[in-house]
């Protein structure tokens, strides 16, 4: 539930080896005004959300390092490195010079909280590691969290939390990194941010922890079947209060707290706005698929949805659809996860106002132009 929705570390096979040197410049700004941003996790929904809004701004070289790579693009390069590894971390980051900002949003999935913490404090320590000594012009590291903070996945928690609650019991990944951040802030020339968005909708395949194409691909295989759109998670759920965070929005914050004084070792919670029920959302959601509602059944989709890979493989070829693999295009667990939060599920953005954020984002309208957006994509019908 974090958020976070990053990429992992592991490199591609299949990506061209790409030497590590700082992004191509386009035009000739002033060196002492040039921000270099290197974007962990670049594959991820969060981090592709942060790649774009950068590029959108025009005044940003941008590094994306994913375990991918990517393509090329102006005022944009990739690098894929395996960040578990710390030499390779240090060789394939060594020319990252002109490094201003790191954007921090990669997360390797274990099957247990406790299993999660070595690997990802790992893997933001080596990227300190590789690109401190190297960039001396490091200005801001920006951390993406979440409302795993807050305790939100083990249970009720505090609602609205703040960015001040009293933390839990370990283990938490989350915690462990802020604390590194705090450690290697000391007597540095840097600052840093923590970002805390609620669950994040925006577009990227493969990734572990995407609701909106979960929602769009369930929705999708419902109509292929003639079935109405059914909750698939306990009644609890359908009525509980909700927010949600869109992609592009929490770009925008996340850039603001890394370039906005005020927001100098700090942490925010960015969410779109407005609450919701899914009682209320999910008429909504099956008419953008010319669906009828039909009462909430509980269902562990990760289960359920097990055996429908040939009737997805049969909706690519009888719609034209690009061709993405069924492991690609939804994440049924983290579905199970978000459908069986029977508590409120919330957190007070006035921090965030406070210091001069005050963007917002429909939720409803975020659901359909996603949906929208896939269709653009030939990604569902």
């Amino acid at each position: 539930m974090s958020s976070s929705t990053p990429d992992s570390s592991t490199p591609d096979s299949s990506t061209p080896d790409v030497p590590a040197t700082a992004a191509s410049r386009t035009a000739a700004p002033d060196d002492a005004a040039r921000q270099v941003a290197l974007v962990v996790g670049a594959q991820g929904v969060i981090g592709r959300g942060i790649v774009d809004e950068l590029l959108r701004r025009g005044d940003w070289d941008v590094v994306g390092l994913s375990r991918r790579g990517g393509e090329t693009a102006p005022r944009l390069r990739h690098v894929a490195v395996d960040l578990l590894d710390p030499a390779a971390s240090r060789e394939r980051l060594a020319g990252l010079t002109d490094v201003t900002h790191v954007f921090y949003a990669a997360f390797q999935d274990r099957p247990t909280p406790s299993e999660l913490v070595a690997p990802n404090v790992a893997m933001l320590r080596n990227v300190l590691d590789a690109i401190e000594p190297v960039a001396p012009g490091l200005r801001h590291v920006s951390l993406m969290q979440g409302y795993k903070v807050y305790g939100a996945h083990l249970g009720p928690f505090t609602t609205p939390a703040r960015e001040d609650e009293p933390g839990h019991m370990p283990p938490e990944f989350n915690v462990d990194q802020q604390a590194l951040l705090e450690e290697r802030r000391a007597g540095a020339a840097w600052t840093w941010s923590a970002i805390r968005p609620s669950v994040v909708a925006g577009y990227a395949l493969g990734n572990p922890m995407n609701l909106a194409m979960v929602i769009a691909v369930y929705a999708s295989i419902s109509k292929e079947l003639g079935l109405p759109l059914r909750f698939p998670g306990t009644q609890g759920a359908y009525d509980t209060l909700m927010e949600m965070t869109d992609a592009g929005l929490l770009a925008r914050a996340v850039v603001w707290a890394g370039t906005d004084e005020r927001c100098a070792d700090g942490a925010f919670n960015i969410a779109n706005g407005d609450l919701f029920r899914w009682n209320r959302m999910w008429p909504a959601i099956a008419g953008a698929f010319g669906l009828e509602v039909a009462p909430p059944l509980p269902l562990q989709l990760d289960a359920v949805m097990a055996d429908k890979e040939p009737v997805w493989d049969a909706m690519v070829e009888r719609h034209g659809l690009a061709p993405n693999a069924y492991a690609d295009v939804s994440s049924w667990a983290f579905g199970d996860a978000v459908f069986s939060w029977d508590y409120d599920f919330f957190a007070d953005g006035s921090k965030a106002r406070r210091h001069g954020f005050h963007e917002h984002v429909d939720t409803e309208a975020m659901f359909l132009e996603i949906f929208a957006d896939l269709r653009r994509r030939r990604v569902i019908p």
